[in-house]
């Protein structure tokens, strides 16, 4: 038995699936027996996955990737989210090997934000133009959980953010229903790895060391009302398709006793951390497999936001574009008060190093470049579409216009609106309106087409947050 009432991960099972897999990986019509079966969106089985998982032909990697763009593009059009973290705190009481944050790490200047300390960095992102935002929290003991209520609720009140995400540890039942009172919109915590013995190496001590109750937080944040939750293994501890495998078996879970899959599925990759127990990279992806792994994540669980971050370079996460992710963080700081004119400059306060360290603005442009939208929209969580509704509205191929036309209104938004890294330049400005124009151009119904013109005149005359 694989799935029970609270997750539970059969590792031989999904072993045995891989082992049956890799013959028929090199079968072309094997392959592509389960690329028409994924190209009409409703996803893959395990099975399936394991297959695709351990291609290696360059040709038939090629379709598996132009599969995934054509079911991305299908479900949410040629949007890209983009949204930031920010870091309250890097005190921490956990020993996981690979992170910068490790309580044994004696070389970091540890640093916890105050409330106002936190709008001030919320305030410096709206700045830049996001309007959505990943608080993480540290695990600093007894504190940690009031000290995020306060800062979500004072967030909320003193800035123009409208929907905030929370990457924090696993808890209980009630302190997850506090959390979304509080206005939380998702949850966020990654396995780390699903491999249980390397879980266990990897977690020498702290209250993570528990693989079965992390493994299990996300049952119970859909049980205090969480509609949307965000999964994802730490890239390069182990196999990583084992890794993936497991993570579609997790999503598989949710939606089988929660109606939803999981709402975005993260694929960091590890990177170096100052002062972390890890000098090498136990199981290396290579750049090509991260395409691999974020096409058949699409193929597998098509509705799931697939999340890209900072650590990738820019040249990367372009081409991941084009293999079926959908949701991109930018400008990101993994230290504590790393945003605004009053930015810590330290090097000692990063959870990890990053690659990619354009700007919004840059990432927003390049974007644009390649035929897609940035998009900054916040519009699900606040109109109720989560959780159960936001599978059977996106498998069904409706979101897509919801998509397009939030897209379009959140780029117009920023352009008017944003006074830092705007783009004051001619080119970019008429870039971003040739977006907005080619997105507008392809909406097939004419009544939601001439919807949107109107909101865009309206944005023009100064209303704000308008939305479908």
């Amino acid at each position: 038995m694989l799935l029970l009432d609270t997750m539970q991960l059969n590792a031989d099972f999904i072993k045995e699936l891989l082992d049956n897999g890799s013959a028929k990986a090199s079968d072309e019509s094997a392959v592509r027996k389960q690329l028409v079966k994924a190209q009409k969106g409703a996803g893959l089985s395990l099975s399936e996955a394991a297959i695709l998982l351990q291609v290696k032909e360059p040709g038939l990697l090629k379709e598996i990737y132009n599969t995934a763009a054509e079911v991305k593009q299908r479900l949410f059009g040629s949007r890209v989210v983009l949204f930031a973290p920010l870091y309250l705190s890097n005190h921490c009481n956990n020993g996981c090997l690979y992170c910068g944050f490790r309580a044994s790490n004696r070389s970091l200047d540890r640093k916890s934000l105050s409330t106002d300390e936190v709008v001030a960095q919320a305030r410096a992102l709206v700045e830049m133009g996001f309007k959505r935002l990943l608080m993480v929290t540290g695990e600093e003991p007894g504190v940690w959980f009031s000290s995020t209520i306060k800062a979500v609720k004072a967030v909320y009140k003193e800035t123009s953010i409208r929907i905030i995400h929370v990457n924090a540890p696993a808890m209980d039942v009630e302190a997850f229903k506090e959390l979304k009172s509080a206005g939380v919109g998702v949850y966020q915590a990654f396995q780390e790895t699903y491999h249980k013995e390397t879980y266990a190496t990897m977690h020498p001590y702290g209250p993570k060391q528990d693989y079965g109750y992390r493994l299990g937080v996300m049952d119970r944040a859909m049980t205090a009302g969480f509609g949307d939750v965000g999964i994802g293994p730490l890239l390069g501890l182990y196999d990583f398709r084992f890794e993936i495998m497991a993570s579609i078996a997790h999503s598989e879970h949710l939606f089988k006793r929660f109606g939803a899959h999981a709402h975005t599925i993260s694929v960091p990759r590890l990177r170096p951390a100052t002062g972390s127990g890890l000098q090498t990279v136990p199981n290396p992806v290579s750049d090509e497999e991260m395409k691999l792994i974020v096409a058949v994540l699409r193929l597998a669980v098509p509705t799931a936001g697939v999340v890209v971050s900072t650590r990738e370079s820019a040249q990367l996460r372009t081409e991941l574009l084009y293999t079926g992710a959908s949701q991109l963080s930018a400008g990101s700081r993994t230290d504590p008060g790393g945003y605004g004119p009053n930015k810590e400059e330290t090097k000692t306060l990063k959870q990890f190093s990053t690659d990619d360290h354009r700007p919004l603005v840059d990432v927003m442009a390049s974007i644009a470049k390649e035929g897609f939208v940035p998009s900054l929209c916040t519009t699900c969580y606040r109109t109720g579409r989560t959780g159960s509704d936001f599978f059977s509205k996106t498998i069904s191929g409706h979101m897509e216009t919801h998509c397009r036309a939030n897209a379009i209104l959140s780029l117009k938004e920023y352009l008017v609106s944003v006074k830092s890294d705007t783009p004051d330049n001619a080119d970019l400005k008429a870039l971003f309106e040739e977006a907005i124009t080619g997105s507008l151009d392809e909406i097939e119904d004419e009544k939601l087409k001439e919807g949107v013109k109107k909101k865009l005149e309206e944005i023009e005359q100064g209303r704000r947050d308008l939305f479908y």
